[in-house]
């Protein structure tokens, strides 16, 4: 029987992996931790924890004997305060880390991000877990993904004891979801930068948590994308929503973040161009085949989930 604490676990993310995990046979105790109490959850053990605290976390994983840590805790909106992304993302994944290695606990799954594999133009068309997590280190976001990946393995070399699943994750979608990347479909028409086509691979909220309730209890370690089969790009998008395309030159749109950025009209800046022009679409076959989880939805499945729990962001269609 299985003892499972979550970081991170009442965030949106957090609290559907509670859901899946609670549901299982094998599983005796889930506690979630976060750093605000979340809403009761039946069945569900909710407690205070901010993982930038070192002292907090192994006395926590000792008082529940806990035996795997699926370890989710990161900033869900980045770009506004890159040292406390890098406090959270990268020293609070550290301090779970050391916490893990001195209680005991057996096994870690960490979600990571298709962003650790960085956004470049030398990038495969298909990107599988051979490719080393390159990052960029303009995009703080991606820079904090890949120092934590690099972390993780130096931890698998020098621990082979604690058990890792590590899961780079593409674009998630879920019925409440609402981040920088869907905000790119909220407006009257889709921005897209000429010259590319900048694919998404997506995935269901419930197809994550699935497979991380599988990576918590009986799924073999290692490293694995988590996306939807197939992808959308943003032509194919802009026509599912029925809205006009904005093509923009790289440098324009460039010019336009810096200038923005100086003005203090956006947070944003020109590091964010290659994150919108070289997406790295995430091949999912060893998901399937070696940790044996099949998403339920493809990537334009969940993208049309998604519509249809959004209705706002496309308009009716015409009969």
């Amino acid at each position: 029987m299985t003892r499972v604490l979550i970081t991170g676990g009442g965030g949106f993310l957090g609290s559907h992996v509670a859901a899946a995990l609670l549901a299982r046979a094998d599983v005796e105790l889930v506690v979630s931790a976060d750093v605000r109490t979340a809403p009761p959850r039946d069945g569900i053990l909710d407690v205070v924890l901010d993982v930038t605290d070192a002292a907090a976390i192994a006395p926590l994983l000792r008082a529940h004997r806990i035996d795997t840590v699926v370890h989710l805790a990161a900033i869900v909106d980045p770009g506004h305060d890159v040292a406390l992304e890098y406090r959270v993302d990268v020293t609070g994944t550290a301090n779970v880390l050391a916490a893990c290695l001195e209680t005991g606990v057996r096994r870690i799954v960490v979600s990571s991000s298709g962003a650790a594999y960085g956004y470049h133009p030398d990038a495969p068309e298909w990107i599988d877990e051979d490719q080393p997590p390159r990052g960029n280190d303009a995009f703080p976001y991606s820079r904090h993904k890949r120092l934590v990946e690099e972390m993780l393995a130096a931890c698998r070399t020098e621990h082979p004891e604690l058990e890792q699943v590590v899961f780079r994750i593409g674009t998630i979608l879920g019925p409440t979801v609402r981040n920088q990347i869907t905000a790119l479909w909220d407006g009257a028409r889709i921005l897209r930068i000429a010259g590319s086509d900048s694919p998404f691979v997506f995935v269901w909220v419930d197809d994550v948590a699935a497979a991380m309730a599988r990576a918590a209890t009986d799924g073999p370690a290692g490293v694995f994308n988590v996306a939807g089969d197939g992808r959308m790009t943003v032509p194919e998008i802009a026509e599912r929503l029925g809205k006009p395309q904005l093509v923009v030159p790289a440098w324009a749109l460039s010019t336009g973040l810096r200038l923005g950025r100086m003005l203090r009209l956006t947070v944003h800046g020109p590091e964010k161009v290659p994150f919108l022009r070289y997406r790295p679409v995430l091949a999912n076959r060893r998901l399937k085949e070696v940790f044996g989880y099949r998403p339920s939805r493809t990537s334009r499945e969940a993208f049309e989930e998604y519509v249809r729990t959004h209705p706002r962001v496309s308009p009716p269609r015409r009969p």
